[in-house]
């Protein structure tokens, strides 16, 4: 049985502000992003690869169009509504947000509290499971200030899978880490999204990580567009 796409935008405008301040943002946007499938989306800076994530991910409401994630309409939706569509997504920003008074495993955990239906024992237990899935069992009662940007960074990923989430937004995720760090980075990401099943939106400038993308989509000036043949 073939799976619903899961993610499909249609005919997507989106602006800021108001009135004779409004400037609009993204124009026209039409994507199918399949279950399972990973697509990186790249292209120059500010030209509205974060905007639409955000729309992606609930963080904030699309104004016009379409924009259906795993089979729900989440265009002018409601708060409420957008916070439940939250709870399918995985978050990895450029920054990792990680708390800094938490320790490796505590952040990890916070992943599983928006579920609520968690035993703080079996939260200890997938957190500390996910963490050895990416190298870092013997950082668990780590302060993010006793780890390396890379090592962060796997905190904000196992975070973001420790929920077994459908889908998987990343912004920028190895814009700060050094070239080995970056590809360790994304390699853990492909590698547990694979297990577990789940779609990846990977908004990257990083050319040395475009292998992993089953497709790659370019944002210009708002609009989704053909890639130029070489893109420095």
């Amino acid at each position: 049985m073939t799976q619903n796409p899961a993610i499909i935008v249609q005919q997507v405008d989106h602006y800021f502000g108001s009135g004779q301040l409004q400037k609009q943002v993204l124009f026209d946007i039409n994507l199918q992003i399949e279950s399972g499938e990973i697509v990186i989306m790249t292209g120059p800076s500010g030209s509205g690869k974060t905007t639409l994530l955000t729309l992606i991910g609930s963080l904030r409401s699309a104004q016009s169009g379409s924009l259906k994630i795993l089979g729900q309409e989440l265009c002018q939706a409601s708060r409420d509504t957008l916070t439940q569509a939250r709870r399918n997504n995985g978050y990895i920003f450029q920054a990792h947000n990680l708390h800094g008074s938490l320790t490796a495993l505590e952040n990890v955990q916070m992943g599983l509290e928006v579920h609520g239906s968690m035993l703080k024992a079996e939260r200890h237990e997938r957190a500390a499971e996910m963490l050895k899935k990416v190298g870092l069992e013997d950082r668990l009662h780590y302060l993010p200030s006793g780890l390396s940007g890379g090592q962060k960074q796997r905190v904000a990923i196992a975070r973001a899978l420790v929920s077994h989430p459908k889908i998987v937004l990343a912004d920028e995720p190895t814009a700060a880490l050094d070239k080995k760090s970056g590809r360790d980075v994304v390699d853990i990401m492909h590698d547990l999204a694979k297990q577990q099943g789940c779609t990846i939106l990977l908004v990257t400038h990083d050319n040395r990580i475009l292998d992993i993308a089953d497709r790659i989509i370019y944002m210009e000036d708002g609009r989704l567009s053909k890639q130029p043949e070489a893109v420095s």
